[in-house]
């Protein structure tokens, strides 16, 4: 094989994993932010709250902002602990189904695992953001610690054997382009929903 045509060939199999290791990783940051939200949005209504305004930009950190927020330890609480569970339901779904792209939302259900429990377990000791107000609203500081030394190993474990599914070590860059593309997909509608909220 001449060198032009290992060059093309090396190309059109590694782009393909390109979109999917970039998609995956920046869909899981914008996906978790969403669903942590979408926690506190859900607290919110099952209590009676009010909220003024979503953020999701891509750009910015997400946040809720409330206006009437009668029970503000539930809806405080919603965020990590449904931005963990819903990812980890949509995992469980997608692997019943063995639709192709399913280990993606394994990884996205570990990544929301893994960055839930370091926001709240590192948090605790700084008591900022939700940690802060969980805090204020009198959870004791070893719950956020426990949540954070019990979700952080679970989401490396969900982790744990997946790298060839992502191209990596044996699989030497072969990925699925239906789980490569798919993914992009599901990116480009995250990032399409951050500014849409965001504009509302």
């Amino acid at each position: 094989m001449r060198s032009s045509q290992l060059k093309s060939w090396h190309f059109t199999r590694n782009v393909p994993q390109a979109i999917l290791v970039v998609s995956t990783l920046l869909g899981s940051w914008l996906g978790m932010q969403a669903v942590h939200e979408s926690g506190h949005v859900i607290g919110s209504f099952l209590t009676g709250g009010e909220i003024a305004r979503v953020v999701l930009h891509p750009l910015t950190i997400s946040h809720t902002e409330m206006i009437d927020n009668p029970h503000p330890l539930i809806v405080v609480w919603a965020g990590p602990l449904l931005g963990v569970v819903l990812p980890l339901i949509l995992w469980a779904l997608l692997a019943v189904t063995r639709i192709p792209g399913a280990f993606v939302a394994r990884f996205f259900a570990g990544f929301c695992l893994i960055a839930n429990g370091a926001y709240l377990g590192v948090g605790s000791f700084l008591g900022t953001g939700d940690c802060g107000e969980i805090i204020r609203q009198g959870s004791p500081v070893w719950i956020l610690r426990a949540f954070g030394a019990v979700a952080v190993p679970m989401g490396f474990s969900l982790w744990n054997g997946q790298g060839p599914r992502f191209g990596l070590g044996d699989a030497d860059g072969k990925v699925s382009r239906q789980a490569a593309y798919g993914s992009l997909v599901v990116f480009s509608l995250l990032v399409l929903l951050g500014l849409i909220v965001d504009g509302a």
